[in-house]
């Protein structure tokens, strides 16, 4: 593993949970671990209400854009998560593997968006002890 750990987030459209855990992870390990987040099938933009579930706990999102999943970056990546991609996301061996099971947020309002934030949020912070145990 490189000096700074890579961690990359899939899900489908790259809209929702990939980029609320991406905004999580962000705002917890700053500069310490480098964040990815992609879709196997991206979305034209951000869920309107992830941005918003994510702007009432002080994280603007509002600049992230939906990306197609690279192969390279997830060759290049130490930690994948998925998020409901399923056979969509791709595999490679040494890799580790993180699937996190979350309900959907595309579609919900702000009120059906914050308890999966929340959640995401707790997976993102033991996620942040495993990789940096000394800090």
């Amino acid at each position: 593993m490189a000096d700074k750990p890579s961690v990359l987030f899939v899900c489908v459209h790259n809209a929702g949970r990939s980029q609320m855990a991406a905004g999580w992870l962000r705002h917890l390990a700053g500069d310490a671990v480098e964040v990815r987040s992609a879709g196997s099938a991206p979305a034209d933009t951000v869920n309107p209400a992830a941005v918003e579930a994510m702007a009432e706990v002080g994280i603007d999102i509002t600049d992230q854009r939906p990306k197609l999943l690279e192969y390279a970056t997830a060759e290049s990546s130490d930690v994948i998560v998925t998020m409901g991609c399923g056979d969509a996301c791709p595999v490679f061996p040494g890799k580790r593997y993180e699937d996190w099971k979350l309900d959907d947020p595309a579609g919900q309002g702000v009120e059906a968006v914050r308890p999966i934030r929340d959640e995401i949020r707790s997976r993102v912070e033991a996620l942040l002890r495993e990789l940096s145990p000394a800090r």
